[in-house]
C-alpha cells in the first residue's frame, strides 16, 4: 500500500515538474482540432496581372497567396478568412522590398479602415499592395472567462481528487 501511495506520489510531481507551457506559435490557433498550418491560395483571375504575397499571424488562413494586383489589403485579408479574436488590428504591418534591396515597414491602424466614419486621423492611409509583400497580423492569446472558468474547475477538481486520495489512504 505504501509503495502504491509512494508510485502515485512520485508520478504527480514528475508529472508537474516535466509539464511545460508551449508558447502560442504566431498564427497557431490553440485548439488542437482546428489548428491551420499555412499554405498556399490561389485567387488568381485567369487573364489578368497577379501576383504573390505573403500574409502571416493571426489570421484564420496564414500563408501565401495569389491575387490579382487591384487587390487591397481588406480584401486580402478577406481571403485569408479574417483577422481571428485575437489579432490585433491597430498595428497590422506590412514589409516590403525596395527596389534597392532594401527592406522597409508599413505599419496600418486596421481599425481605421474598418470604421471609416470614425477615423482617428484626419487624413486616409490605405497602402498599395504590391508583389512580394508580407502581411503580418500581430496578435496574442486571450483568455476569456469561459477559459479561466475552465482551468479553475480543472484544478479544483485535481484537488478534491488528490485529497480523497490522500483520506483513503490515511484510512487504512
Amino acid at each position: 500500500m505504501k509503495k502504491s501511495f509512494l508510485f502515485l506520489i512520485f508520478l504527480g510531481f514528475s508529472v508537474l515538474s516535466f509539464a511545460q507551457v508551449k508558447d502560442m506559435e504566431l498564427g497557431a490557433i490553440d485548439n488542437f482540432s482546428q489548428r491551420q498550418q499555412g499554405g498556399y491560395f490561389d485567387y488568381s483571375e485567369p487573364g489578368e496581372l497577379n501576383m504573390k504575397v505573403a500574409v502571416w499571424g493571426f489570421v484564420k488562413y496564414p500563408g501565401r497567396y495569389l491575387v490579382p494586383i487591384t487587390t487591397s489589403l481588406t480584401d486580402l485579408l478577406s481571403y485569408t478568412g479574417g483577422p481571428t479574436d485575437d489579432a490585433d488590428l491597430e498595428d497590422v504591418r506590412i514589409y516590403r522590398i525596395v527596389g534597392d534591396s532594401t527592406q522597409t515597414m508599413i505599419k496600418v491602424n486596421y481599425n481605421d479602415l474598418m470604421w471609416e466614419e470614425n477615423l482617428k486621423m484626419k487624413t486616409k492611409f490605405i497602402p498599395e499592395i504590391q508583389a512580394t509583400d508580407v502581411v503580418l497580423v500581430p496578435g496574442s492569446p486571450r483568455l476569456y472567462f469561459k477559459d479561466w472558468f475552465s482551468i479553475g474547475l480543472s484544478v479544483f477538481s485535481a484537488l478534491i481528487s488528490l485529497s480523497i486520495l490522500i483520506i483513503n489512504i490515511a484510512r487504512n
